[in-house]
C-alpha cells in the first residue's frame, strides 16, 4: 500500500517536481557562470605589468623594467594558448603617421599600450627613435622582424610618408591614421620646439636679439628659409611635408598625392576635436574605452606659452598655405566620416569617453605639469634647448597591478619606445651607424 501511494503521489506531482529540478538545474548554471567569469578577470588583472616606483638608479630602473616585462611577456603568451585567447590580436594591424607638435605623442602612448597588452609585434627603426627622418621612409629603415612574427602589427614612430614603401611590408588589412591639427597654433609650437634644431629658426632666432624669434622670421621668412639645406623640412608646411608633399613643386591643383593621401588614411585625426577622433580611432580599431583612455604627452611648460596676434596669426597662415589647404580639406573629410559613424551616437560615445578618461586621470594622476627637474629619470619626458617639457607624477596609494596601467599611462616617448624594443628584441636601442670618409 505504501509503495502504491507514493507511486501515485509522484505521478500526482510530477509537473512540479520537473520545475525544482530545472529551477535548481539553471540556478547552477548562472552560478558556474559567474565563477568563470570571476576567475578570467582575476587571470586578467594578474597578468598585467608590475613597475616599482622607485630604484636606486636609471640602470636598475631600466633593468626592473625590462625584467618585468619578460615576466608579462610568458604572461601574455599564455594568455595566447589559453581558451580564452584563441588568436594572437584582436585588433587589426595600424600604420599611425606620426606628425610634428599634433598631440600625435599622445596617440602613440595609447597604441604602445594597446599593442603591449596584446602582444603586437611593432615595427621599431632599426637605429634611435625615427626611420631616418627626414628621408622619405624606405623598408629598409625598418629592423629585422622578431622570430616567430609573421608580420609586423603596429608602426606608429617618426616617419616621412611614402605609401608604397609601407605597403610594401604591413599586410593588407592594415588600418592608416595620421593626425593633423590648426596650422597656425601648430607652426608655433613647431617653431617654439625646435628653434635650435630647424637651421632656419635658428638664424631667425640669432637675428632676433631681444625681439620675438617668431616675428622676426616670418616678416621675412625666405631670407632664414633654404628648402635644400638638411633639417629645414619644418620650417615651412610642417604636416604636409610630414605627408611626404613637396613644398617647392605644389601646383596648388589636385594632385595626384593628395588623391593617395585620402584613399589611404581611413581616418585622419584633428587634434581640435581629440575626443571625437579617438572615439572614430577606437572604432575603426576595435578598442574599448580603458584603452581609450589618455593625457597629453610632449606638453610645454605654461612659461614657454605665448599669446599670438591677429598680425602674426595671418603671417604664419601666408607661410603654410599648403599646410592650410591641406587641414581645411580633412577637417571636412573628418565630419563626412563622423556623419557616417552618426553624429548623436557619437556625441553619445564622447561623453562615455570622457567620463571614463576623467576616472582614470582621478585614479592615476596625483599632479600634471610637473617641472622636468622634479620628475624620476622613468617618467622625464625628453628636453629641447628652448623650451621646458613637463609631466606627471602618479599617485601613491595603487595597487602593483593599477600602479602598472598607470605609470605605462604617462610613461614619455623615448622611455616606452626603449622598453618595448628591448622587450621585443632583448637588446637597447642602437645609435645611428658612425660614417666613416676614407
Amino acid at each position: 500500500m505504501t509503495l502504491r501511494w507514493l507511486a501515485i503521489q509522484v505521478w500526482r506531482y510530477r509537473v512540479t517536481g520537473l520545475m525544482v529540478i530545472l529551477s535548481v538545474t539553471f540556478l547552477l548554471v548562472i552560478v558556474g557562470t559567474h565563477l568563470l567569469q570571476h576567475s578570467s578577470s582575476f587571470n586578467f588583472h594578474q597578468g598585467r605589468i608590475k613597475i616599482p616606483m622607485k630604484a636606486s638608479d636609471p640602470k636598475q630602473r631600466h633593468n626592473i623594467l625590462t625584467h618585468d616585462h619578460t615576466k608579462e611577456s610568458n604572461t601574455l603568451k599564455d594568455r595566447t594558448d589559453s581558451t580564452l585567447h584563441k588568436i594572437k590580436r584582436r585588433n587589426p594591424p595600424v600604420v599611425f603617421l606620426k606628425t610634428h607638435k599634433t598631440g600625435s605623442s599622445t596617440v602613440q602612448n595609447l597604441l604602445f599600450r594597446v599593442g603591449e597588452k596584446e602582444g603586437a609585434t611593432f615595427a621599431f627603426p632599426a637605429h634611435t627613435y625615427q626611420f631616418s627622418y627626414p628621408h622619405k621612409f624606405k623598408v629598409d629603415f625598418v629592423d629585422e622582424l622578431p622570430e616567430g612574427s609573421s608580420h609586423f602589427d603596429i608602426l606608429c614612430s617618426h616617419m616621412r610618408l611614402d605609401v608604397g614603401q609601407l605597403k610594401q611590408m604591413m599586410p593588407p588589412d592594415t588600418v592608416y591614421v595620421t593626425i593633423l591639427r590648426e596650422p597656425v597654433q601648430m607652426f608655433e609650437s613647431v617653431f617654439s620646439y625646435y628653434t635650435f634644431a630647424v637651421p632656419a629658426f635658428t638664424s631667425a632666432k640669432k637675428a632676433a636679439g631681444h625681439r620675438s624669434a617668431l616675428s622676426v622670421f616670418l616678416e621675412s621668412p625666405e631670407s632664414f628659409w633654404d628648402p635644400n639645406e638638411r633639417g629645414n623640412g619644418l620650417g615651412k608646411n610642417p604636416m604636409s611635408f610630414d605627408l611626404g608633399l613637396d613644398n617647392q613643386q605644389w601646383n596648388w591643383s589636385r594632385p595626384a598625392n593628395l588623391t593617395l593621401l585620402e584613399e589611404t588614411f581611413q581616418l585622419v585625426m584633428i587634434a581640435e576635436h581629440f575626443d571625437e577622433s579617438l572615439v572614430l580611432l577606437g572604432d575603426l580599431l576595435k578598442l574599448d574605452l580603458e584603452e581609450l583612455a589618455s593625457v597629453s604627452h610632449n606638453t610645454r611648460s605654461a612659461y614657454s606659452l605665448s599669446p599670438l596676434d591677429n598680425i602674426t596669426k595671418a603671417r604664419i597662415r601666408d607661410w603654410n598655405q599648403l599646410d592650410v589647404w591641406l587641414y581645411d580639406f580633412f577637417l571636412r573629410v573628418f565630419w563626412q566620416r563622423a556623419e557616417r559613424y552618426g553624429l548623436g551616437r557619437l556625441n553619445r560615445d564622447v561623453a562615455l569617453l570622457r567620463a571614463s578618461t576623467e576616472r582614470i586621470r582621478q585614479k592615476c594622476v596625483a599632479r600634471k605639469q610637473v617641472p622636468p627637474a622634479e620628475l624620476d629619470d622613468l617618467i622625464r619626458p625628453w628636453q629641447t634647448d628652448s623650451v621646458t617639457i613637463t609631466g606627471y607624477h602618479i599617485q601613491k596609494n595603487l595597487t602593483k597591478q593599477e600602479q602598472g596601467f598607470c605609470m605605462r599611462l604617462v610613461l614619455p616617448e623615448l622611455q616606452y619606445h626603449a622598453h618595448l624594443y628591448f622587450q621585443q628584441y632583448g637588446r637597447a636601442v642602437g645609435p645611428l651607424p658612425t660614417v666613416t670618409h676614407k
